[in-house]
């Protein structure tokens, strides 16, 4: 049976790809792309017209099928392999086009582009993606170099790929983990990797949640498949594991990204950009009227004892406008000095991070946009072993 808006699947195990294929069929991915892409042959199946000599219908059908242009949308936030918790299991994304291309659809791509800061390329090389590539011969779009048209997003006008717009059907694949600024990512972020870096970028001057929660106004996601197998509960790129070996199926981004926040013990009044998405008609954050589908039981206990790191150490930082990569390189940094005992309570001084401190002074900053500070540390956005350093040697001078 066709998976409903209202219905979410859940499977445990380790052979990612095999789980990737049995979740498909508990939710007939299949019947929902025909639904959307070929509505005139609903009534019908692939094998009937495989198995019928009419003049040419089978032909016409299957090829027709094939040609739907389906665009794969990953996490791959960074150069991180997917084990650190930050970036989307390759053997995840193997497992989709193993089914698809069974059901045959031959019309795929991935399209990606990583946080402003590091290069789309390297993440696909570090994450396995140019290997996947070239043994499965599908292209990867590399969305930092696509061309891009103005969307209006729910009554916002923002800078979307055309490629991303241009897909019949678009399947989102993103990692459940925590976010050092939005507490958590899922869904409706993960969205944002299909825009052009200055606009992410605007992103964090306008507040991060209001454009995220109506980004998926303008981009419509067709079909949800979560990597929850070892996303960092704390940070957006990873470093801090958390074995769930889990995978989560949805139809609908924001019933999706509630149930995520449940599972994290995440109050849906602390990720704004939720019921934000939710005014603007992309989906229900009703858990209550949801529909869960557990295919099995978990293989272990989920620790959740490492979740909201980041929200421990976001007091010692002043953010304002602040991208992703950048405070994203600042808190692990802060944890681990923490964790050696270098970051002691007696340091109070506030660490200014963002473009809202361009042009302006202060005595204690982190990137380039601080660069009018008395100590600052340049880099758009500064490496971690870079913020390390500088921090190492302001506290133990």
């Amino acid at each position: 049976m066709i998976m409903e808006q209202n219905e979410l699947y859940i499977i445990y195990g380790t052979d990612y790809a095999d789980m990737v294929v049995r979740l498909l069929e508990e939710t007939d991915l299949d019947d929902m792309i025909m639904r959307k892409c070929m509505p005139a042959f609903l009534h019908k199946k692939t094998n009937d017209f495989e198995n019928t000599d009419a003049a040419g219908e089978s032909h016409g059908f299957l090829t027709e099928k094939a040609g739907i242009r389906i665009g794969i949308k990953p996490n791959l936030v960074a150069p991180i392999p997917a084990e650190d918790g930050g970036t989307t299991h390759p053997e995840v994304v193997e497992g989709l086009i193993s089914y698809l291309r069974e059901k045959g659809y031959r019309n795929l791509c991935i399209m990606e582009s990583s946080w402003v800061g590091d290069q789309t390329e390297d993440a696909f090389q570090v994450c396995g993606y140019y290997e996947l590539a070239e043994r499965l011969q599908l292209p990867l779009i590399d969305i930092k170099k696509e061309k891009y048209r103005n969307v209006n997003c729910a009554g916002l006008e923002l800078a979307v790929s055309e490629a991303a717009l241009d897909v019949d059907f678009l399947i989102n694949m993103p990692v459940l983990k925590g976010h050092c600024q939005t507490r958590m990512t899922c869904a409706l972020k993960n969205m944002k990797g299909l825009l052009p870096d200055f606009q992410k970028r605007a992103f964090h001057r306008m507040g991060l949640h209001e454009p995220i929660g109506r980004l998926s106004a303008g981009i419509h996601q067709d079909f949800i498949l979560v990597d929850s197998i070892c996303g960092d509960l704390s940070f957006e790129d990873g470093g801090n594991p958390v074995q769930q070996d889990r995978l989560i199926a949805a139809a609908d981004p924001v019933l999706c990204d509630s149930y995520c926040c449940s599972l994290l013990h995440i109050p849906l009044e602390e990720v704004p950009y939720i019921g934000i998405a939710e005014s603007c008609g992309c989906g229900s954050s009703d858990l209550s009227s949801a529909v869960t589908h557990v295919c099995n039981e978990p293989l272990h206990p989920i620790d959740l004892s490492t979740a909201g790191k980041a929200l421990r150490l976001q007091e010692l930082a002043e953010d304002v406008e602040a991208c992703s990569a950048c405070y994203g390189n600042l808190l692990p940094v802060l944890y681990q000095l923490q964790e050696e005992g270098i970051l002691t309570d007696q340091f109070t001084e506030k660490i200014c991070i963002g473009q809202g401190y361009k042009g302006k002074c202060g005595k204690l900053g982190i990137g380039s946009c601080t660069s009018h500070f008395e100590h600052f540390l340049k880099g758009c956005p500064p490496e971690k072993e870079e913020i390390y350093h500088f921090l190492k040697t302001l506290l133990t001078e």
